[in-house]
């Protein structure tokens, strides 16, 4: 079994090679679904987020309203790093666990972990490669545009939020350019995937 590790910036593309994978055969897990997860009532990481931002985030029925946290903590450092301290390692605990779980079922095959935080969260020691789809700047802030309906300021803002290509590539041992077609991307993939293939 090998354990891929595959992350990208925003609008880069990695959901769409994840699926891509997918219907390849591959078992992915999904770091965002995970994190979704984290929010549950009566998980672990509910009480941390409630106890750490206060109950006024609880929603009428009982879930954390989103976006009653994220007006907490986005675009404060400081606060986003108190939530990712809670958030990350719960993620990592459920990520690991499915990771094990495919082991223990003896499978023979490929799991993708999905996740845009591989590197940030410091989560590279699950994974056996580590794939990188990027785009270019002016690729990623164009599509960003056009899909979120964001002004250039506005996507150029969220891009540089987040790991520069460099700093991304420089963990990479597969690159998967995707500031071309849908199609290049594509073919890029399958060409990686068959690689992976005894």
């Amino acid at each position: 079994m090998i354990v891929i590790g595959l992350t990208g910036g925003i609008a880069s593309g990695k959901s769409t090679a994840a699926e891509q994978l997918r219907q390849y055969g591959a078992h992915v897990i999904d770091a965002d679904r995970l994190g979704h997860r984290v929010y549950e009532p009566g998980s672990p990481g509910f009480q941390k987020v409630v106890n750490e931002f206060g109950h006024d985030i609880v929603a009428s029925d009982g879930s954390i309203n989103r976006q009653a946290l994220g007006g907490k903590v986005f675009g404060d450092p400081v606060q986003m790093k108190r939530l990712t301290d809670i958030a990350w390692p719960e993620i990592r605990r459920m990520a690991a666990e499915e990771i094990d779980a495919e082991r223990t079922r003896g499978t023979i095959g490929v799991v993708v972990l999905e996740a845009a935080v591989l590197i940030e969260a410091e989560w590279i020691d699950l994974v056996d490669e580590v794939w990188v789809v990027y785009v270019r700047p002016e690729v990623a802030r164009e599509r960003l545009m056009a899909r979120n309906n964001l002004s250039a300021d506005q996507a150029q803002a969220r891009i540089d939020s987040q790991l520069s290509n460099k700093e991304r590539l420089a963990h990479a041992d597969v690159k998967i350019d995707n500031s071309d077609t849908l199609d290049d991307l594509t073919k890029r993939v399958e060409a990686r995937w068959k690689k992976l293939q005894p």
